[in-house]
């Protein structure tokens, strides 16, 4: 094999009798001879010693985790099962908290009963929540940041080239209608006049997109993108949960609202690692704008203060129980955040919110039951 590695040519131009040679710097030259009807290449052998190949530091190893590809976290095993693969698009770590909002939406109606109607319409919206339309929004988005993860962790499934382009848009269009279709059925099936479930599905989904793609790609703004999505994790399922069994309400809309500042919070957990590759690409998260250390700041603040407002909420609206649960909540997540996330939002991402975010969610359907309707 040709070496190309630790040599310095020398080059040779014959023409009839006339010789130009460069002053040879390498024992193992390659020479280039020019007559005037050919061009001959020839290259030195060299030992395979002599050249180590190096992958980047990202690259993840052959011992990767299976149940980590699967969950579509980092760290996972190289994969070359293609469903496993679509899978992985989906992220099903991230299906938990739309899922958990849908319980705290029908738990918040009042009119959840446990049958095998209310159960199966229950798993229904959960499915319609979690891997369909939110599956379709991890795909969308990994298409749109293609090229920002080439940077950041070229050995994803779409810049690895682990799955095909056309392969991608179908999954994105499959799982959009199927959610779709989803919503139109649980509209039918609770007897809605007024397709609510439906165009909470299309509103969801629109969300999804112009957070992802250009031109508006939401997600180039730390603030806007970030409180787009933690709506989008909160809000959406727990109105789709409550618009189910029972009345989606002005109050509820509010409370579920300011609830998502603490999406973002946790939002912006996700960003400390692109914090290089949205620099390249002009992409303004929070951590690029303010740096890493006032970011995490930004970030438990977000959280914490969100939480603490929803507790002082309930504690005006006359049920101090509720309220004192919500803190006994928060004391836990603000534990793990320094523990972990302060010291190191990079390395302890997903320690933290293995760690804190039961908490959070717990939280949530501590509100929930509160605001019962």
């Amino acid at each position: 094999m040709a070496s190309l590695l630790n040599t310095v040519y020398s080059v040779t131009l014959s023409s009839n009798s006339n010789t130009f040679r460069t002053p040879a710097l390498a024992s193992k030259p390659i020479s280039i001879s020019l007559n005037r009807r050919r061009l001959v290449v020839r290259a030195t052998e060299t030992d395979t010693n002599e050249v180590i190949a190096k992958a980047p530091d990202k690259a993840p190893t052959e011992s990767g985790s299976s149940i980590n590809q699967i969950l579509g976290i980092k760290g996972a095993k190289q994969e070359t099962d293609k469903w496993k693969i679509r899978v992985q698009l989906t992220k099903p770590v991230t299906w938990p908290p739309l899922i958990w909002g849908v319980v705290c939406g029908a738990a918040a109606s009042g009119n959840f009963h446990w049958t095998i109607d209310d159960v199966a319409k229950s798993i229904v919206c959960m499915i319609m929540s979690g891997p369909c339309l939110t599956g379709y929004t991890q795909t969308i988005n990994d298409w749109y940041d293609r090229d920002i993860d080439a940077i950041n962790e070229p050995y994803r499934p779409i810049p690895s080239g682990a799955i095909s382009e056309n392969e991608v848009i179908t999954q994105i269009w499959v799982l959009l209608l199927g959610g779709l279709g989803l919503a139109g059925l649980l509209d039918v099936w609770a007897g809605h006049n007024f397709p609510v479930i439906f165009y909470l599905a299309v509103g969801g989904s629109l969300l999804s997109y112009i957070y992802s793609a250009p031109p508006l790609k939401l997600k180039q703004n730390g603030w806007i993108g970030n409180f787009a999505l933690g709506a989008s994790y909160i809000s959406l399922p727990w109105w789709a949960g409550q618009a189910l069994f029972g009345t989606l309400t002005p109050d509820i809309v509010v409370l579920t609202l300011l609830y998502s500042i603490a999406g973002l919070g946790i939002a912006i957990v996700n960003d400390f690692k692109s914090i290089e590759g949205d620099r390249k690409m002009g992409l303004q998260s929070l951590p690029v704008a303010f740096g890493s250390e006032a970011a995490k700041w930004i970030c438990v603040g977000a959280i914490d203060l969100t939480q603490l407002s929803v507790a002082g909420y309930l504690l005006g609206s006359g049920k101090p129980y509720y309220a004192l649960a919500l803190l006994g909540l928060i004391a836990p997540q603000v534990f793990f955040q320094f523990k972990y996330f302060l010291k190191d939002p990079v390395k302890y991402d997903v320690k933290y919110q293995a760690s804190a975010q039961p908490f959070l969610i717990l939280g949530l359907l501590v509100t929930a039951l509160a605001t019962n309707h």
